[in-house]
């Protein structure tokens, strides 16, 4: 009696064994989703100085409706929504990107797209651009299940704005640093007052193509014997882009690793530099 009864017990620990392993077994998987369809307020954007705060345009989209096996999702859904010029089938490393949680739409300023067109996607002001958007919807913070929207095709001219940093005031720039030809010297003697002179290719852009040393680091200088109106890099910058101040402070610009040709971009309307080898 007692050898059925151990019997009759144990039958029942493997039953219960047997449908906790199934129960565990059992998995969420994503049976649907629908492509969120994107809609715009305006196809043709209109940007201008006097309506920075106005809003500028308007997306719209549907929601994914993402449905697992176990019912309709409880997850958030996060969006990114992509601006991108045309043609270039979002793969330009300057798109603009904007996350947007859990929402079904966004509203830009005019202030704030045109600070994309200009700042991101690097777009010449007064000139009408051709622009393409799209919203991508995913689950999680690591873009699972990821659905992509239909592209919208707009249309926008940026316009100019003030300078992000004041353009040197007599349209003259030089270097001057141990990682220039001349070392540390301000006043510029010849020739570096000369090989070590920026061109102005516009009022906002200087440019100079230069054999450097490698190493070190530099000044930007406006005015000869002037260390008082110079620019220098602002924290956080790498030899071969980053933002820069008009102050009379360090850090300097870090010089390239390698000794050899450079060319120095130094953009005062949106307030970065750039250093590429020739």
């Amino acid at each position: 009696m007692k050898n059925i009864s151990k019997l009759m017990l144990l039958s029942g620990l493997l039953i219960v064994l047997s449908w906790s392993c199934k129960k565990d077994e059992v998995k969420d998987y994503l049976e649907s989703g629908t492509s969120p369809e994107l809609t715009a307020s305006v196809t043709t954007i209109n940007l201008a100085y006097a309506d920075s705060i106005k809003e500028a345009i308007k997306l719209s989209w549907t929601n994914p409706n993402y449905k697992f096996t176990t019912g309709v999702s409880s997850q958030d859904v996060s969006y990114l929504v992509e601006i991108d010029i045309a043609g270039s089938n979002f793969s330009n490393p300057q798109k603009q990107t904007v996350s947007v949680s859990k929402d079904l739409g966004i509203s830009f300023t005019v202030a704030k797209f045109n600070d994309y067109l200009l700042n991101q996607l690097q777009l010449n002001p007064t000139v009408e651009a051709a622009l393409e958007i799209r919203v991508i919807a995913s689950l999680g913070s690591n873009g699972a299940a990821s659905l992509i929207s239909n592209v919208l095709s707009v249309k926008a001219t940026p316009y100019a704005i003030p300078p992000k940093v004041a353009i040197p005031t007599e349209g003259t720039l030089w270097m001057t640093g141990d990682a220039a030809p001349s070392g540390y010297l301000n006043p510029l003697p010849l020739p570096y007052d000369q090989n070590q002179q920026f061109s102005m290719i516009s009022s906002t852009l200087y440019e100079l193509t230069l054999s450097l040393p490698g190493g070190g680091a530099y000044k930007l200088i406006q005015q000869q014997g002037n260390w008082g109106t110079q620019y220098h890099m602002i924290s956080g910058g790498t030899w071969d882009k980053g933002d820069f101040e008009k102050k009379d402070s360090d850090p300097g610009f870090a010089g390239p690793p390698a000794a050899g040709t450079y060319k120095i971009s130094v953009d005062f309307q949106r307030g970065k530099y750039t250093v590429t080898k020739q």
